[in-house]
């Protein structure tokens, strides 16, 4: 297919939570020459922010989903159920792979050209590297990453737990591990079935990159829920056991894996300028630090001259300035800089019903802190629900 002339070509490759800000800004302001492409495997945005609280039975999954088709036909774009196996940028492609999520299976084209490329694919985790590092771990564990797919087979534990009384061990220490550890001891207890449940930190404490007083709270939390906790690294997973890294083996019948992420492995050979984790590079202004036309927001990009924490929260603040300058971008105007705030609140639940909050050196827990996350949750899932007000 030929290009029409004057049309300039935007592909949003990923539907992360920066995307599904900029698809309602292109609502609102769509330029008549730019042509977009929407690149996503699912036909909707899971929000991570709200799965524990599907696991705690708190949320149905269609709740901690954001529908795609309605903010696509919202900007004028166009869906492809794909997903990316490659990016030249040199040639200005991208190359695709059909993915199986899609309600109707399309004829998905091998590459697609642009103009302008933003990446907002979110977390991934490369079974391979994992395959390396916690040999078992893709064929046993329950992986959190993607979070479509851990959806789909958490009712299938629920259903094991009404046969016997599981051994559960999460594996990671940090806010995804803690909350899915608090959410399931209160799903399986609630339902009648506790489980005996088990926090593999990795050889960190507890909360590690929150302040003391947060790790304090959480570890008294675990203590008031009958947690253990085990500081030592996993190091391999095989069919009912997790082993540790002090040789030990620890019986488990599922073993929930909530470490952190990688770089997706497609990103190698791009061309693109990368850092040493394999993350894409990009500036102040979210753009690739190689290649102007490129952009990337969220946990597939790092930023050299200001790092943050790779979270939901980051990744949700740069929507706005990401819409802004594509847009620019694409008209040949000047990018404005994104200054991530220096500090942010961060509301770790603890189940459905408690939470702990913390900005900077502050911290607090309650029921009311829980119920605060439940509003900017529910708030954030409302204001990109098209079509249900």
């Amino acid at each position: 297919m030929q290009a029409t002339p004057g049309i300039k070509k935007l592909v949003l490759l990923g539907a992360g939570h920066a995307h599904v800000h900029v698809l309602a800004q292109l609502a609102q302001n769509r330029p008549a020459n730019l042509d977009i492409t929407v690149v996503s495997p699912y036909p909707f945005q899971s929000y991570s922010g709200m799965t524990p609280g599907f696991v705690a039975g708190h949320y149905t999954e269609a709740e901690c989903q954001i529908p795609l088709a309605p903010l696509v036909r919202a900007a004028g774009a166009r869906w492809l159920a794909a997903r990316c196996t490659g990016v030249v940028s040199e040639a200005g492609t991208v190359r695709l792979a059909a993915s199986s999520h899609a309600p109707v299976p399309a004829a998905v084209p091998e590459t697609l050209r642009y103009d302008l490329l933003s990446i907002d694919t979110g977390a991934v985790l490369d079974r391979e590297r994992l395959a390396h590092d916690i040999p078992g771990a893709p064929e046993h564990a329950l992986i959190v990453r993607p979070i479509e797919v851990f959806s789909r087979l958490w009712p299938k534990v629920l259903a094991l737990a009404q046969t016997r009384q599981l051994s559960v061990a999460v594996i990671g220490a940090g806010a995804a591990g803690l909350e899915l550890l608090f959410a399931a001891e209160q799903r399986l207890r609630e339902a009648g079935h506790p489980a005996r449940l088990t926090l593999i930190t990795g050889g960190a404490e507890v909360a590690a990159s929150y302040p003391q007083g947060v790790t304090r709270r959480v570890l008294r939390q675990l203590k008031k829920r009958q947690i253990a906790v085990l500081r030592e690294a996993c190091v391999g997973i095989e069919a009912g056991a997790v082993r540790l890294a002090n040789g030990a083996t620890l019986a488990c019948d599922v073993p929930i894996l909530a470490i952190g992420t990688h770089a997706p492995p497609w990103l190698q050979g791009s061309g693109l300028a990368l850092s040493d984790s394999g993350h894409l590079q990009v500036n102040a202004c979210q753009q690739s630090t190689s290649h102007p036309k490129v952009f990337a927001a969220g946990d597939v990009a790092t930023r050299a001259e200001h790092p943050h924490p790779k979270s939901g929260v980051y990744a949700v603040r740069a929507g706005p300035p990401l819409a802004h300058n594509l847009l620019a971008a694409h008209a040949g105007q000047p990018l404005q800089p994104h200054h991530p705030p220096e500090r942010t609140l961060n509301l770790l639940s603890c189940g459905a019903g408690h939470a702990i909050g913390s900005y900077g050196p502050l911290n607090w827990e309650g029921a009311w802190v829980w119920r605060w996350k439940d509003r900017i949750d529910r708030a954030f899932i409302a204001k990109y629900r098209l079509g249900e007000a």
